[in-house]
């Protein structure tokens, strides 16, 4: 059987890195706290560790020879589907894949090698967290890898996480949790706690690859059959050649799917944008991209299945997406949409919003989850962003909840949706009109595309294809 065919979650340090990568050549070991360890030096001769712990020398000696390797992890340059990267690869039969003073070394050394280069980084995760026998010097890593993975983010160098099983503790804290996308394998366990520590009446699903998925802090649980390429078209979305000139060209709106010619009325507006069978969200990414990939939740336990987010190729050109899919957004929704437009703009990548609500989410479990926080991060990622942002109605527009995902001042709209500032039963509900006069109402509102054009509020109504 080939290292290619086994479960990755099984797989070795080394025969992990050659599962995912064309080839790879391991970086050049590290001196003994050469990359600015902190606090007071210990001499490497130092019997048994920091705290002189006994018998840790003789389970180091142990760790070797089992596994032939000098600590738990392996960094290498690698290439993935072409694309140059620097990969991390724990093994987990070192001292359970521990974080030690010398693993921070490595992993230290690792990131500064990725921002010299300009490469992105990619980490296959399987540890149980910092190494006992080390004490606090062994948790300080922590610190360590953290400032290194917020250094290569300022550089606008991406970072992919693959967990593997175990991936808990400190391992899955710093290096998997802070990832711009984090990969699962089905069925590894996953979490701050491991097995032993936490407590006995826990559901063993909320510490798994598919637990974490469903709250929202997992992208993706892939196949390990899939895996390999799955890396490499991310690799692929997230390092596109930088454009010349260095900023990068808006995305062009996609052509309107649906009907075609305006609608006489606001209230036929309303109609032809709340018609089932219109085409949403799913039908112009399809038409748009020529491939994609998504990511998953907002990285505070939730997830919204009718807002979709990621990156997809058109033309040659990687351009990131946030589409709503006519369905009330949650906070989840918008939180995800937010961390996508950041993503998207620390990578110098071009954005695509879809926009189709008949607005925000307003039932009290909504409250609870901070919708009013949610969309203003929302408005404020778009307000921010540096990369051109283009945005598309092709629905309904439902008062905030709809214009959080829309660009100020590039916003366009398909003959068959509306905006509006409240929805016409509402606004009807509000100035106490009877039933009879909410096509009125709607009218009154000036809904339609053609007025938000005359209104300034969409730059134009793009054709159908």
């Amino acid at each position: 059987m080939r290292d290619a065919d086994l479960p990755c979650s099984r797989l070795t340090a080394r025969q992990a890195l050659a599962a995912v990568t064309d080839a790879y050549s391991e970086l050049p070991a590290v001196p003994v706290g050469g990359h600015g360890r902190q606090g007071p030096a210990v001499p490497p001769s130092a019997p048994d560790g920091p705290l002189g712990w006994r018998g840790y020398d003789a389970s180091r000696a142990r760790a070797r020879a089992r596994t032939g390797e000098d600590e738990s992890v392996v960094a290498a340059l690698a290439t993935l589907g072409g694309t140059e990267a620097v990969v991390l690869s724990f093994e987990f039969r070192f001292l359970g894949g521990s974080l030690g003073e010398r693993t921070g070394d490595r992993l230290e050394a690792a990131y500064t090698e990725a921002r010299e280069r300009r490469l992105p980084l990619v980490a296959l995760i399987a540890t149980g967290g910092s190494r006992m026998q080390e004490g606090m010097r062994a948790l300080a890593q922590l610190q360590r890898v953290a400032r290194q993975s917020a250094l290569n983010r300022a550089a606008g160098l991406p970072q992919i996480a693959v967990l593997r099983d175990p991936t808990t503790g400190g391992g899955w804290a710093t290096l998997g949790a802070s990832a711009d996308v984090v990969l699962a394998l089905p069925g590894a366990q996953v979490g701050f706690a491991g097995s032993r520590v936490r407590p006995p009446d826990a559901d063993p699903y909320a510490y798994s690859a598919e637990g974490q998925l469903a709250a929202g802090q997992v992208d993706a649980v892939v196949p390990p059959d899939l895996l390999r390429a799955t890396l490499q078209r991310w690799l692929r979305l997230l390092c596109p050649a930088r454009e010349p000139g260095g900023a990068p060209e808006p995305a062009p709106p996609p052509a309107a799917l649906g009907a075609p010619g305006l609608p006489e009325t606001g209230w036929g507006a309303v109609v032809r944008a709340r018609e089932e069978r219109r085409p949403r969200a799913d039908a112009y990414l399809e038409a748009y991209f020529d491939d994609r990939e998504e990511v998953s939740g907002d990285r505070c336990g939730g997830v919204d299945p009718g807002v979709r987010c990621g990156f997809g190729r058109r033309d040659g050109r990687t351009i990131a997406f946030a589409a709503q899919c006519g369905t009330a957004t949650r906070p989840a929704g918008f939180r995800t949409a937010a961390r996508l437009v950041r993503l998207a703009d620390r990578l110098g990548i071009p954005v695509l919003t879809l926009v189709d609500t008949p607005g925000a989410a307003n039932d009290a479990a909504a409250e609870r989850a901070g919708a009013g926080a949610a969309i203003a991060d929302a408005f404020t990622a778009l307000a921010t962003v540096r990369v051109p942002v283009t945005s598309l109605l092709i629905g309904e527009g439902g008062s905030g909840g709809a214009l959080a995902l829309a660009a100020p001042g590039r916003l366009w709209a398909t003959p068959d949706s509306y905006f509006s500032v409240i929805a016409p039963e509402l606004a009807a509900a509000i100035l106490k009109r009877d039933r009879e006069q909410v096509r009125d109402t709607a009218d009154q509102l000036r809904i339609r595309p053609q007025d938000l054009l005359e209104l300034g509020v969409i730059r134009g109504i793009v054709d159908p294809t």
